[in-house]
């Protein structure tokens, strides 16, 4: 991982933690979760506050996400909104964490001037042992702590204030009077200073679960849609009334349901020749199918032409595959007739030739559902499937690993906004 933690493709964009006070609030927050405090003098965290070199010091990828549920958080800063979330179980972890930031931006900015506010993210479960665990998550509870206890002063300066304005003979307590004024020497005036979070209980929208080796869940209304192995304990057995399952090698069952609920973009010339996604794809087989057959191929000389070279020269390998031969010919067919018909394509190609429906809410959900079936495409695994990316990245030869770094460098990592509008349609604001 060295490679990719040089290129920063790995705990990238992170921010570090330096100064004395922020680390002393990190640490109660620690301590808060019953974890011991962190030696460290400076270390970087995510938008949940996670940090790779704690992680590393506790021995434990997962200290902020115990039983990869109900998520922890600590936040120190509301810049943290500003940063990716690098480490989690749940797709729609940072779907949450950016919910929560925006629906209470006054109170963390307020409480962060002197106190940091840590908890977890609550839903239904504990521990995910069954495919019922996930479907049983409808919405979260975030439960929030400040590790200077900012918040519990707040409330109890409320509570004293209330009691003033409602007893007429509060006034006369001077211990009271006393205290209120002790309290709001900490938290400045809550009149003014909102430092209660507003919204606490947020909606789990469709999502990916990194359980099971994967289990993506889709809702429509009342109807819930499942895609994971066939091996995962529930499948086709947990609400079988409400919930229709799909087993993720059925390529051709799960374009059925993406194409029926409009969350993928059918083949048009328009966006298919703008985009170059085609050209992209084909790329990424030829790359994977020499790498494959080949341990000692070196993908630094591999440009489309001399691609294209040892496609003619492995004919029956690339004809075996199947893949490059199709996209090539879809390509020469949109581009004569404007589109394809999608009933003429074999079944286990077709997902091949659609994205995501920019426009849908799930559209990044289902770019990492077409990323896991199409890990030949090592680029688009990065943006949408990290963690299938560091799991392949791992198997990869020396080679393919450096050629892959410098790919994802002078590509994608140049301007990745950009990138992702141009090939998968993704418009950001």
């Amino acid at each position: 991982m060295k490679r990719l933690l040089e290129a920063e493709l790995i705990y990238g964009r992170l921010m570090r933690v330096n100064e004395p006070h922020l680390v002393d609030r990190y640490n109660k927050a620690l301590r808060g979760f019953g974890l011991p405090e962190t030696r460290l003098t400076e270390f970087d965290i995510d938008m949940t506050g996670f940090s790779p070199q704690i992680a590393e010091e506790l021995g434990d990828r997962d200290y902020l996400d115990p039983n990869r549920v109900n998520r922890r958080f600590v936040i120190l800063t509301p810049y943290q909104e500003e940063l990716p979330v690098v480490h989690t179980s749940f797709s729609n972890t940072a779907a949450l964490m950016h919910e929560f930031f925006q629906a209470n931006a006054r109170a963390i900015t307020a409480i962060t001037i002197k106190d940091a506010l840590y908890g977890e993210i609550e839903d239904s479960v504990s521990v995910v042992e069954h495919i019922e665990d996930l479907l049983s998550i409808n919405e979260v509870n975030f439960k929030v702590y400040s590790a200077e206890d900012i918040l519990g002063k707040a409330a109890e300066l409320r509570a004293l204030s209330d009691r003033l304005l409602t007893q007429p003979d509060a006034w006369r307590d001077d211990a009271m009077l006393e205290r209120m004024v002790e309290l709001s020497k900490i938290t400045g005036d809550i009149r003014q200073n909102r430092l209660v979070p507003d919204q606490l209980v947020f909606r789990h929208e469709s999502f990916w679960a990194n359980h099971f080796g994967g289990v993506f869940v889709f809702h429509d209304g009342r109807n819930t849609t499942v895609i994971c192995r066939p091996d995962t304990p529930g499948f086709r057995k947990a609400r079988p009334w409400q919930v229709s399952y799909i087993d993720i090698n059925d390529h051709d069952t799960i374009y059925g349901f993406l194409s029926r609920t409009r969350r993928i973009e059918l083949p048009q010339a328009s966006w298919i020749q703008e985009s170059g996604l085609y050209q992209h794809r084909m790329k990424m087989i030829l790359l994977g199918l020499a790498a494959k057959s080949d341990p000692n191929f070196d993908p630094e000389k591999a440009d489309m032409v001399w691609l294209q070279t040892w496609a003619h020269m492995h004919a029956d390998l690339v004809a075996q595959d199947g893949s490059y031969p199709l996209l090539s010919e879809m390509y020469r067919v949109v581009s004569t007739t404007g589109q394809i018909r999608m009933p003429d394509v074999a079944a286990r190609y077709r997902l091949l030739l659609v994205r995501a429906q920019p426009n849908h809410a799930d559209q990044w959900l289902v770019n990492r559902l077409l990323a896991h079936i199409q890990p030949f495409d090592f680029v688009s695994r990065f943006i949408f499937d990290k963690q299938g990316f560091y799991e392949a990245y791992e198997a990869y030869p020396e080679k393919y690993r450096e050629h892959v770094v410098n790919t994802l460098q002078t590509t994608y990592l140049k301007n990745k906004a950009a990138f992702r509008r141009k090939l998968y349609g993704i418009k950001e604001d």
